[in-house]
C-alpha cells in the first residue's frame, strides 16, 4: 500500500502547477493532515465541523483550511473564526449570516458558491439558472468575497459521464467573471474528486478536492 507521502507525490506529478489541490480529510486524523501537509498539499477540506475543530487548534496556520461540507446555520459562528473559505455557499440567507459574522471577527471570507450542476433534488447548491441572481445577492456584502465556483456533479459508475457537468459548470465560470461585480474574483473553479480530478482538469478545474486517492480508503 501506497503511503500518504507518496499518494501526494503522485498527484501532484500528473497534475498542472496551478491546479490547487484540497486534501478532503474527513474522518481522519490530525496525524494523517500533518502527513499531508509535510508532503506538499497545504490546503486541507474539511466536511464537519466538530471533528475539524481539535485539528485545525493543532495544525493551525501551517495548512489553508476549506469547510467543503454542507453549513448548518447554527455553526457558521464556529467555522467562520476557524476557516480560510467556504466552498459550499448556495442562498442569501447563509451568505448574509457568514457576513455579519465575519464583521464581528473583522475577517473578509473568501467563498465559492455552490452549483447544483445535476440538477438534483436531494443535493445542496443553487440550479444553474439561479446562480447569477445569487451572485448578484451576495457581492453586496463587504464582508464576503466571491472567489469563484464549486460543484460536485451526481455520482456515477463512469465518471466520464461527469463532463457535461464540468462543462456546464465551466461556462458559468466564464460568464461570470466577465460580469465584473463588486467582491467578486473569478479565481477558482472548484470540480472533481479522487476518481474524476484528472476529467475535472481538463475541462477547466483549477482547484481539485481529493480523499481516497491521498489517504487511501478509510477504516469504517
Amino acid at each position: 500500500m501506497n503511503t500518504i507521502q507518496q499518494n501526494v507525490g503522485q498527484i501532484l506529478s500528473e497534475i498542472p502547477a496551478n491546479v490547487k489541490v484540497v486534501a478532503a480529510a474527513k474522518s481522519r486524523t490530525s496525524a494523517e493532515v500533518r502527513e499531508v501537509i509535510e508532503a506538499g498539499i497545504t490546503i486541507i477540506g474539511e466536511n464537519y465541523l466538530q471533528e475539524s475543530q481539535k485539528i485545525i487548534t493543532e495544525i493551525g496556520t501551517k495548512a489553508n483550511w476549506h469547510f467543503i461540507g454542507h453549513i448548518q446555520k447554527n455553526k457558521v459562528k464556529y467555522i467562520v473564526p476557524l476557516f480560510d473559505m467556504v466552498e459550499t455557499v448556495d442562498t442569501i440567507e447563509l451568505a448574509a449570516i457568514i457576513d455579519k459574522i465575519s464583521v464581528r471577527h473583522n475577517k473578509t471570507m473568501n467563498v465559492l458558491i455552490e452549483i447544483n450542476s445535476a440538477r438534483e433534488s436531494q443535493k445542496y447548491g443553487v440550479m444553474p439558472e439561479n446562480a447569477k441572481l445569487l451572485i448578484e445577492k451576495i457581492c453586496t456584502l463587504e464582508n464576503i468575497k466571491i472567489q469563484g465556483l464549486m460543484t460536485m456533479g451526481p455520482f456515477l459508475d463512469d465518471p466520464e459521464g461527469l463532463r457535461i457537468y464540468f462543462r456546464q459548470t465551466k461556462a458559468l465560470f466564464e460568464e461570470f467573471k466577465n460580469l465584473k461585480l463588486p467582491n467578486v474574483e473569478m479565481r477558482y473553479l472548484s470540480m472533481g474528486m479522487s476518481d474524476s480530478y484528472l476529467i475535472a482538469i481538463e475541462e477547466g478545474a483549477n482547484m481539485v478536492r481529493i480523499g481516497t486517492k491521498i489517504f487511501g480508503p478509510r477504516s469504517y
